[in-house]
């Protein structure tokens, strides 16, 4: 924490997510071209090819990053791509209503690089932030903490992003949202674990308003093999790619955020405290990313690069340190740094991979 006194221990900030509604209907079988058809995006265990390559735990993510390579964007682009993509279909763990960190590995120079866009905490919140006052007791974790406006830290994974597209990308913000604000927009078809998630969160998700009419439509989970769409969150995301983040670190956003956490849209039916939070618009205007030196330990002639403290661990880098050869791009014939993503000769390409402060394993 050296560069921030104030780096925080934030969560994934639910109730951010309470100003955002959806809509579930069941899917349809057919051509994808066909107007209204949600298809599902199959699973392929296995693949084989080149030019890149793309991992994720979402089949939508994938392949919206596989449409961003084969465009001609790099591995920077795509990462961008597939985490807006995730905030869709895996909003429990990812998303720009919370933060995380960003690995980037450059075959051309050796070099790898982190941002740390974890959460922060609101400058005014007090240390006995998290005892009940009625008690003088800590409240809780969970349920009874983390479904509160106190557990909701200043969100810093959309300022990631830009970070690492400023640094190392090719396309701009605005571009590389497109597959999340299409996904938002026409839907995906729930999964078992979608379903499951959703069930294990009932009872926080009915303390709100408007997370109760998102995720529990009619008062149950979506079911599985149902389309879920979240036209609001498109709408976000659209906002985002015109407007840039001072639409949702200055601007209105910022303010519907914090008087979020401040005021959390309660059902009068929850028994849960819910007590409201310290974050105010000052506290997004102030918020920033902090470039880290990675972690790097050796092992077995490897080099191990991984994400540095405040993370608890996270997708490392590895290269062979007695072997090394950079990316050669055929499309410029050069063994340098190169913003175009062709097809490369057998050699370590560049990778890029976003790390969700709050990832599912």
């Amino acid at each position: 924490m050296t560069h921030l006194s104030r780096r925080a221990v934030g969560a994934t900030a639910l109730l951010t997510a309470s100003v955002l509604a959806a809509a579930t209907t069941p899917a349809l079988a057919g051509s994808a071209g066909r107007a209204g058809v949600v298809r599902h995006t199959a699973k392929v265990p296995t693949s084989i090819g080149y030019g890149g390559a793309v991992s994720t735990v979402d089949p939508e993510a994938s392949a919206a990053a596989l449409r961003v390579l084969r465009n001609g964007g790099n591995a920077t682009d795509a990462a961008v791509a597939a985490a807006s993509v995730l905030g869709v279909t895996e909003p429990y763990s990812s998303g720009i209503g919370g933060g995380g960190y960003f690995v980037h590995y450059d075959a051309a120079t050796g070099r790898v690089r982190t941002i740390d866009g974890r959460e922060t905490a609101p400058a005014s919140m007090p240390h006995d932030a998290f005892i009940d006052p009625a008690t003088g007791q800590p409240y809780n974790f969970t349920p009874e903490l983390v479904t509160s406006g106190v557990s909701v830290g200043v969100p810093g994974s959309l300022a990631t992003w830009q970070r690492a597209l400023d640094r190392w990308g090719s396309r701009s913000l605005g571009q590389v949202l497109r597959p999340g604000i299409r996904v938002a927009r026409r839907g995906f078809v729930v999964d078992p674990t979608f379903r499951q998630q959703t069930l294990e969160n009932k009872t926080r998700f009915e303390a709100f308003r408007s997370t109760r009419r998102l995720f529990l439509p009619g008062g149950d989970a979506p079911q599985v093999g149902s389309v879920f769409r979240n036209p609001d969150l498109a709408a976000t995301y659209r906002l985002i790619a015109r407007r840039g983040l001072r639409v949702f670190y200055r601007g209105r956003l910022a303010h519907e955020i914090a008087r979020t956490a401040q005021h959390p849209p309660k059902t009068s039916s929850t028994t849960l405290p819910v007590p409201p939070g310290f974050m105010k618009p000052s506290d997004l205007v102030a918020y920033r990313t902090v470039d880290r030196a990675p972690t790097h330990v050796g092992y077995r002639g490897y080099d191990v690069y991984g994400m540095a403290p405040s993370s608890s661990g996270g997708r490392p880098s590895v290269r062979r340190s007695t072997s090394w050869s950079a990316t050669t791009c055929r499309r410029c014939r050069r063994s340098t740094r190169c913003t175009t993503t062709s097809r490369p000769v057998p050699s370590p390409s560049p990778t890029a991979a976003p790390t969700s402060g709050t990832r599912r394993t």
